[in-house]
């Protein structure tokens, strides 16, 4: 072959390499290597449970195992600052929350700041929280609850998921509007969470559904009220806390993919496609509404607007609350 054959053929294989965007988009994921989603919480929460039903989707998609890895503690901060740090071929991402992208960094000193040490890939889920007590309280309705809270200022504790989660600005939302005194708890997940309220160490928890429901069926838990703009199709009863008497509340809850920054953008790009191909599946779409869990996919670009408004508006909160960790 002369040396302009070769080049025609070189250029032919350029071309056709072009037109092949499946086959050269393969490149740019770490190539025989299993795929590693981080979870900042326990197993056996929300976070957990949409990680886990995203993840078997994506590994059969990709051809290669998907592990969960949960590395629980400190309201999913632990988690967040081994994926900034972590490997820079896009092996691990992170399934990150509401908590320590927009809320922790106004709250305490963190590791790793959440705009420059992590990329945002795509949101995953969002979805409301339930306020629920343990039946023993004695407690039957949200105006039951807020005027418990009145009479008996710091008597009537509620657990989170962590220090900074949504669970936790959910109840300093609740204080500052109802205008009560309640006792924040923190734990590791939503699973732990859930124990302690089960066995009734704990009155109350922003819980999510998935986490709730079949307690509250079993009618352990009392659920009275959501926290987001509209009520939960599976609790139609059960009404927001805007419309009981506090318009304008709203913590709604979600969980999203980022990864390390030192991650390549080429790399970053496919995530997201492959990400938002998933959530876009409708046996995933039904078995995470299954679970009170939207899909939300969208654009990497779409994520860091998000981030960077919770982070305001929570901030604000935080400020004028007065919020600080104990």
């Amino acid at each position: 072959m002369n040396k302009h054959d070769l080049l025609r053929v070189t250029g032919l294989c350029a071309a056709a390499a072009l037109l092949m965007p499946g086959w050269a988009q393969a490149q740019e994921l770490p190539p025989k290597k299993n795929v590693t989603i981080v979870v900042g919480f326990a197993a056996g929460g929300a976070a957990d449970t949409a990680a886990r039903i995203i993840g078997k989707k994506l590994g059969e998609n990709l051809g290669v195992p998907v592990v969960i890895d949960n590395r629980p503690g400190a309201g999913g901060n632990i988690a967040h600052q081994y994926a900034a740090q972590g490997p820079g071929d896009g092996s691990v991402i992170l399934f990150g929350s509401v908590g320590p992208l927009t809320i922790a960094p106004h709250l305490m000193k963190v590791s790793y700041d959440p705009v420059k040490d992590l990329a945002p890939i795509t949101m995953g889920v969002n979805f409301p929280n339930v306020l629920v007590v343990h039946a023993g309280t004695g407690i039957k309705t949200f105006a039951d609850f807020v005027a418990y809270a009145k009479k008996n200022p710091g008597k009537l504790d509620y657990a989170s998921t962590g220090p900074g989660s949504a669970s936790h600005l959910a109840g300093e939302l609740l204080d500052d509007m109802a205008k009560i005194e309640t006792t924040h708890i923190p734990y590791k997940g939503g699973a732990p969470a859930l124990q302690d309220l089960l066995g009734g160490r704990v009155a109350s928890y922003y819980s999510t559904l998935s986490t709730a429901l079949p307690h509250i069926e079993s009618g352990k838990l009392i659920p009275l009220a959501s926290t987001g703009p509209k009520r939960l199709p599976a609790l139609p009863k059960v009404p927001t806390i805007a419309e009981s008497g506090y318009p304008g509340y709203s913590a709604t809850n979600w969980y999203a993919f980022v990864a390390s920054s030192k991650v390549p953008k080429p790399v970053l790009d496919r995530w997201n496609t492959e990400l938002v191909k998933v959530l876009k599946t409708p046996e995933v779409v039904k078995e995470l509404d299954n679970h009170g869990l939207t899909p939300q996919p969208g654009t990497r670009e779409e994520l860091a607007q998000e981030i960077a408004r919770e982070s305001a508006t929570w901030g604000r909160v935080i400020r004028e609350r007065k919020i600080t960790i104990q």
